[in-house]
């Protein structure tokens, strides 16, 4: 059978994909590139925004026009909406969350084992971006009541995969420079095990019992860490990159969030990691126009995102959920006044990533290809990051993807920094 498939939203959901395509191949069927070489679409829909909504129906629909006959709806907004997911053409099973993880096996009738015979060697899947790095889902689910967030009630209560499954899933994938552990709450990794266990025991098992060249953490709540978390980082292995979410610089604006930090608390553990792991890359998300976010505590929320000197960030407006008690509350922002506040936002970070890469400029540091385009008689320009998630650009005579090489950083520009590849 020929199958197609397609994601929408965030690092979870990629690695679910990526497990669906290495169980596939397994039991001896063909990933393509595009629909229309499809008998079967599995696509893996997203409900974070309404904008990610639109993006998964859209994309069914799609499929749909490709000349799919049997399309499989899964993931978070066919979750919550099952009945619109199933109504959609040629959508034939609506696979809900609590059950994806089976989604293979129980498409093919075949006992979970077979996909676990041997390693194999990875392949991108077709059709997406080809990526040089694996994410490894190592958690689901989540336990906080963010009061803005969707995905508690698509993906239910947290739960941790054993420490022996996250190293199959990496044993099975040969040839990958770097794995990314991700989860929904991947910070509360072990807690739901007796006994407890600590994201830092699966990040040394994995350190300690693969050769994986590089293991990159995925987004971990801040009130999850202390300062015994970044010894983990004397590995070098271990990118020194920490995404850690924000959503407001204001206090009062947290409080509403339900968030369980403080900017003072969150404040305090970057300095930490920074003492520890002066090199770390600190990126994060901050939502825009919250229900009751006045100006002032806008301009509190921007200006302690300007202190912190972020290396990157993502900005989001806040767009309201159905179901979630954020989109129950008064004083909604009017569109307009969210729009100017994260072009603002934006600004802050355009100013703090720039400045973070500046500190690099002249160093060689080692990069991991992922991208690559052919000139006709200029060699090629590679694409790729560094382990504290720098982007970085460069000439090469010949294709390095899914290599780590050294690279003397010597330029900064918008789109990212430009060097030499020394080898």
């Amino acid at each position: 059978m020929k199958i197609y498939l397609d994601t929408i939203g965030c690092r979870l959901n990629q690695a679910e994909i990526e497990a669906y395509a290495r169980q596939f191949r397994a039991a001896g069927h063909t990933l393509v590139a595009a629909p229309n070489e499809a008998d079967l679409a599995v696509v893996n829909t997203c409900a974070v925004t309404s904008a990610a909504v639109s993006d998964s129906r859209q994309k069914i629909r799609q499929i749909e026009r490709a000349g799919v006959d049997q399309i499989i709806a899964t993931g978070c907004w066919a979750t919550l909406k099952p009945a619109e997911a199933a109504a959609l053409p040629n959508v034939r099973q609506v696979v809900e969350n609590p059950r994806k993880d089976q989604l293979v096996t129980d498409l093919l009738q075949t006992p979970q084992p077979e996909f676990e015979l041997e390693p194999l060697e990875r392949q991108p899947i077709p059709g997406l971006r080809l990526r040089t790095r694996l994410f490894i889902k190592a958690q689901d689910g989540c336990n906080n009541r963010c009061t803005f967030c969707i995905t508690t009630l698509a993906r239910g209560p947290g739960r941790s995969r054993p420490i022996p499954e996250v190293l199959n899933d990496i044993r099975l994938s040969e040839g990958v420079q770097e794995i990314v552990l991700t989860g929904v709450h991947l910070g509360s990794w072990g807690k739901d095990f007796s006994p407890r266990l600590h994201l830092k025991d699966l990040v040394r098992a994995v350190l300690d019992e693969t050769d994986i060249p590089r293991l990159r953490l995925s987004s971990l709540e801040p009130w999850n860490l202390d300062e015994t978390f970044f010894e983990l980082w004397q590995n070098p292995r271990l990118c020194p990159h920490l995404h850690l979410p924000l959503q407001s610089g204001c206090a009062e604006t947290l409080r509403r969030m339900a968030r369980k930090t403080t900017p003072g608390e969150f404040a305090n553990l970057v300095s930490a990691v920074r003492s520890q792991v002066p090199e770390m890359a600190v990126t994060t998300d901050v939502i825009v126009g919250f229900p009751g976010e006045t100006k002032l505590e806008f301009e509190r929320s921007l200006d302690f995102v300007r202190q912190m000197g972020f290396s990157g960030g993502h900005v989001f407006t806040y767009s309201a959920r159905p179901g979630t008690a954020a989109a129950r509350m008064p004083e909604q922002v009017p569109l307009a006044e969210r729009k100017t506040r994260n072009a603002r936002m934006r600004a802050v970070f355009t100013a703090s990533t720039a400045s973070y890469q500046d500190c690099f400029l002249g160093q060689t540091l080692p990069v991991l290809w992922e991208g690559a385009t052919a000139y006709d008689s200029q060699g090629w320009e590679m694409s790729g990051l560094t382990g504290n998630y720098l982007r970085v650009r460069a000439h090469a005579p010949q294709s390095l993807w899914n290599q780590i090489t050294p690279v003397e950083l010597s330029q900064a520009r918008p789109e990212g920094l430009y060097g030499r590849i020394c080898i």
